[in-house]
């Protein structure tokens, strides 16, 4: 009995806490037309504390919507050009010879903010992508002998194109892993384009956007959402999603054993965990459902997915395996 009382107040609780969403939607819009989903799995990550890995085509707003997402939070963001060229110290800082002092001082690099825009992150070595996830899992930066923290709330939403192969690096299974999330951004509609023609041509881009919402609405919203109340039945579900997808034929997908490498890792587990309740959160529930878990599934466990070459031979994708999964194992 006492739980039920405590959910109730827990959900009494969100639904006046969780307001702000809607205020970032009204102002988002004024720049962005259509990617409604991108920009909800960019809060998701916000609230769960996890990164995001956006694949998608050029001109598909992906810049614009964490640009406005940090300035409707009064955030600090900064965008890193990914190339070939770029060396780990132009992500992180460096020491720099200050004569007047006859001293090293610390200047400190782009990585020392709110929202990172990792633009095209296969495009640099793999000692650059590796500075900027250390960054990322360990929230800290090392310049010389000294360590900084970084400010919070940290995300880095990195870009890769999915086409263009020439020039690239990509990132190792491992890496890919550390991002909460990987979601995969489509065109917009007929009618969505036609209002971004319309709103270029008249130059209403440049609408103003207000700040709503501080930084420190979003980590008082993380704590929130980490009492967001799980069932253990939920749990059960989740680590079955994942485990189908380690040993498909203890779940009547034996179909499936030849067509995975690997299934998800237990990060997998977690980041269902945490994306699942940022997204209850989001609905303005206190609580976990079935559907919560299904609705995120395909974003958390993408890219935790190995498909062997007989699965690409065949035309089969990570989403199809999911789908798969979803459709077998049993929901609570």
């Amino acid at each position: 009995m006492q739980v039920s009382v405590d959910i109730e107040a827990l959900n009494q609780q969100i639904y006046q806490d969780s307001a702000f969403v809607e205020q970032i939607d009204i102002q988002s819009s004024k720049v962005i037309v259509g990617q409604k989903y991108m920009l909800q799995r960019l809060l998701l990550g916000l609230l769960a504390d996890g990164h995001v890995l956006l694949e998608g085509l050029p001109g598909l707003a992906k810049t614009l919507s964490i640009k406005t997402l940090a300035s409707v939070i009064d955030a600090q963001f900064q965008r890193i050009q990914f190339t070939p060229d770029l060396l780990p110290a132009d992500i992180i800082g460096t020491m720099i010879y200050n004569p007047n002092k006859n001293e090293f001082d610390v200047r400190k690099g782009p990585i020392f903010s709110n929202f990172i825009l990792a633009d095209e992150i296969n495009r640099a070595p793999a000692k650059v992508q590796s500075a900027l996830l250390e960054a990322m899992q360990e929230r800290q930066v090392t310049i010389g002998t000294d360590s900084f923290q970084l400010k919070e709330p940290f995300l880095v939403l990195a870009t890769q194109n999915p086409i263009e192969q020439e020039g690239t690096y990509p990132l190792p299974e491992a890496q890919v892993d550390r991002f909460m999330l990987k979601v995969v951004v489509g065109y917009p509609n007929k009618a969505e384009e036609r209002e971004i023609i319309r709103r270029t041509v008249s130059g209403e881009t440049t609408q103003k956007i207000s700040p709503v919402i501080k930084p420190e609405t979003i980590l008082n919203a993380r704590k929130l959402v980490k009492k967001i109340y799980m069932d253990e039945k939920i749990e059960n579900y989740i680590l079955d999603i994942v485990f189908a997808s380690r040993n498909p034929e203890e779940y009547k997908l034996a179909k499936l054993k030849p067509l995975i490498s690997y299934g998800g890792s237990p990060r997998a587990s977690i980041n269902l965990a945490l994306a699942s309740r940022a997204y209850a959160f989001l609905n303005r529930r206190g609580y976990v459902i079935p559907d919560d878990v299904r609705n995120v599934c395909n974003d958390v466990m993408r890219h935790r997915i190995g498909v062997t070459y007989e699965a690409e031979a065949e035309n089969i994708s990570q989403e199809d395996i999911i789908k798969e999964i979803l459709d077998t194992v049993e929901v609570p």
